[in-house]
């Protein structure tokens, strides 16, 4: 595995909990890393659409409103007291906001009464894969979502809610969740499709010249395709979980829209599946190339070396120390003016000879 994939594995796997053990549930202990929160706001209806950045928390309490939906996007989790204030504001339970801070949680749904808590992996980009948490709370013509730093995959989200036709200004906040998590699961499908095209190129490498960075790259595609099976697969459990549970904030219009998202998270998972036994089967097809490679080389030094064999023979043959003078028996071709090149031309006889021998048996190539 090159170090480029054990750093992702690192970055990706290893919890990231900082609460020390013993510590009360639900201390909100945050990254000293963490950039600081941003607050965005996008409160809208049938009627309207107000959008704007908060400049503090305080100013959160007069949106509430029972007409509107409010939709508070807090990109940023290096406050703690924003986070406290915003639970307070809203009544979270103070599990669902330690979860909120210690970004390894895995994709889940957890229902605390007057509000839900829903966990989702998020990827930003197509090309680079590293998983953000993005958690969602779903209360009555609220939802707050909180990220861990700019950049997401709900722009279009964003974009539709803008539209002054779009069934998002017509509906509540359970289906602006259903909007967020279907967001969240479109994103998977151009990372595959940049997965699908990798592989192809693998496959053409291997089919043309196995080297030893294509293992390489075999290897960081299975990593990387490990990642997003980890992400999407609680994924799935969620989505499950939210059409199998009735819940007063979920109505039974936008159940029908989250068996959809449903369905594109088991489309993903075929996917990821395919793509990895595709590895699988490349890095097969990578031995045994590379074992024919060997083979074919194996076989032309092979050849080579049954050539000379006889041509060594014939070499130390006439390299013998016998004295013609002592006996005529003793090598009289020293003594022939042509036995110099009668010994070259039976060596290139008998290598001839055992080529077209070669060739007959099929060795050298086909008949």
């Amino acid at each position: 595995m090159n170090e480029k994939l054990r750093k992702m594995f690192r970055l990706n796997v290893r919890m990231r909990r900082r609460t020390p053990p013993g510590h009360a549930p639900g201390s909100v202990v945050v990254d000293p890393t963490a950039l600081a929160p941003e607050i965005r706001v996008i409160r809208y209806g049938p009627d309207g659409i107000e959008e704007k950045t908060l400049p503090d928390v305080e100013a959160v309490p007069g949106l509430l409103s029972d007409d509107a939906v409010l939709w508070i996007d807090l990109v940023g989790l290096g406050d703690a007291g924003v986070i406290h204030r915003l639970g307070e504001i809203f009544g979270l339970h103070p599990l669902a906001l330690e979860d909120v801070v210690n970004t390894h949680q895995r994709s889940k749904v957890e229902d605390f009464g007057n509000h839900l808590y829903i966990v989702a992996r998020m990827f930003a980009s197509a090309t680079h894969l590293d998983s953000e948490q993005l958690s969602i709370f779903l209360g009555k013509n609220f939802v707050l979502t909180l990220q861990e730093r700019p950049g997401d995959c709900l722009e279009p989200v964003r974009q539709r809610i803008r539209k002054g036709n779009s069934l998002l200004r017509a509906r509540g906040s359970d289906y602006l969740v259903y909007a967020l998590l279907d967001a969240v699961v479109d994103s998977y499908f151009p990372i595959l499709e940049s997965y699908g095209e990798r592989l192809d190129r693998v496959d053409e490498d291997v089919s043309l010249n196995p080297k030893r960075e294509t293992m390489e790259e075999i290897h960081t595609l299975r990593g990387e395709l490990l990642l997003l099976r980890r992400a999407v697969w609680p994924l799935r459990d969620a989505l499950g979980q939210l059409l199998r549970d009735s819940h007063p904030l979920i109505c039974d219009d936008t159940r029908l829209f989250l068996r959809d998202g449903y369905d594109h998270t088991i489309q993903i998972i075929d996917l990821i599946e395919t793509s990895r036994e595709m590895c699988s089967d490349l890095r097969d097809y990578y031995l045994s190339a590379v074992n024919n490679q060997m083979s074919e080389i194996m076989k032309v030094l092979t050849i080579i070396a049954t050539i000379f064999i006889p041509l060594s023979f014939i070499a130390s043959l006439y390299g013998m120390n016998f004295a013609p003078d002592a006996s005529g028996w003793n090598m009289p071709e020293l003594r022939w003016r042509f036995g110099y090149p009668m010994a070259l031309g039976l060596m290139a006889l008998v290598a001839l000879g055992q080529l077209y021998f070669f060739w007959r048996r099929g060795w050298l190539g086909r008949r």
